[in-house]
């Protein structure tokens, strides 16, 4: 069982190695970055002590993955939103919007945010 200091040092480790990354882009036809359509990962809330619910919502209001993690400090990286991190998950956002994506993480705060409150607006759920 991991102790709670190593916990700690490995976040710290994690955020250190992935601090340079952006967010994912997939612009195959040069479109202006504005243009093209975002999908946003978040934090939906959860628990410390457990674990944290991430999501992943286009912004035409279509959720396109979500995964438990136990810290927001690794939920870009597993929700794809850092540049190079799972390519699993981009083959389901190119299926999506085949003309392009871009990504963007938003932390707990998600009520502040317009274009998540927006794509919440619209949001489609999917059997």
């Amino acid at each position: 069982m991991t102790t709670p200091g190593n916990k700690r040092l490995y976040e710290q480790e994690h955020v250190e190695r992935n601090k340079r990354k952006g967010w994912a882009i997939h612009n195959p036809h040069g479109k202006p970055l504005e243009d093209l359509p975002v999908i946003y990962g978040f934090n939906n809330g959860g628990s410390v002590v457990g674990f944290l619910d991430a999501r992943l919502l286009a912004e035409d209001g279509t959720l396109l993955g979500s995964h438990a993690c136990s810290s927001e400090a690794y939920m870009p990286h597993d929700l794809g939103i850092l540049e190079g991190s799972r390519p699993d998950r981009h083959e389901t956002f190119r299926k999506h919007y085949p003309d392009g994506y871009r990504m963007e993480f938003v932390g707990f705060a998600v009520i502040e945010h317009a274009g998540i409150m927006n794509a919440m607006r619209l949001l489609r759920y999917q059997p």
